[in-house]
């Protein structure tokens, strides 16, 4: 499970990462809201910690934009504000849970329990699916029609990247960090094989799914021209 924080005060960024890991959570810190929003556009996160008062974009404008941009991933604001406008604002704007400051430690990790078992609901029975194709990501198949191949886990792990940044191109490192973690040796070729594999995958099914290659960017799953 991967979390942004998204904290202009260093030291309590820094100790809600700590405790997170402590908990096997993969944890990235941004310390503005302009940083924070890049890397939550990047949609390779599971949830979403974010500070109401930041420099440069305000957590509002942050979650506004990811919501604009397509960005679903469960958000939880923070803020020492603690009156009912900042909460009604806040979810109003998109977010899926309001955390006042100070907070216990395990309150917070109660609210993220909770927004990883409402996230796995959204998906039910593991199957998401893109054009004519549906992914099973329990059993590790693909069917179109009534045709269906197996898939390995990264090749399933992959495809669901892929369906949930349709219409986004996803670059190599960020298939790298999702796949195999921020701290992982895997390198481009790994990417290269998996994407390969996938391909292939694909076309044994009579499916109008490709992955397209953006020169000098990354990767589209689309549908194919014509």
């Amino acid at each position: 499970m991967r979390v942004l924080i998204v904290e202009d005060e260093i030291l309590i960024g820094e100790a809600i990462a700590q405790v997170l890991k402590k908990n096997n959570y993969s944890v990235d810190l941004a310390i503005d809201g302009s940083y924070g929003l890049d890397c939550g556009l990047t949609n390779i996160y599971d949830i979403i910690i974010l500070d109401i008062m930041l420099p440069e974009l305000d957590g509002i404008q942050v979650l506004q934009e990811l919501r604009q941009h397509g960005i679903q991933t469960p958000v939880i604001l923070l803020t020492a504000k603690g009156d009912i406008e900042d909460k009604i604002r806040g979810l109003d704007s998109g977010a899926d849970d309001y955390l006042a400051k100070p907070f216990h430690t395990n309150e917070l990790l109660a609210r993220l329990r909770a927004l990883t078992r409402r996230k796995a609901e959204l998906i039910p029975d593991g199957i998401l699916s893109f054009e004519d194709v549906e992914l099973d990501t329990n059993q590790l198949r693909l069917r179109c029609q009534d045709h269906h191949t197996k898939l390995t886990l990264k090749e399933s792990q992959l495809l669901e990247l892929f369906i949930h940044r349709k219409n986004i191109v996803t670059s190599k490192n960020i298939i790298i960090e999702k796949l195999w973690g921020y701290n992982s040796d895997a390198d481009d070729s790994h990417v290269e094989v998996q994407i390969s594999f996938l391909r292939k995958k694909l076309k044994q099914l009579p499916s109008v799914v490709m992955i397209d290659t953006i020169r000098g960017a990354g990767y589209i799953l689309k549908k194919k021209d014509g």
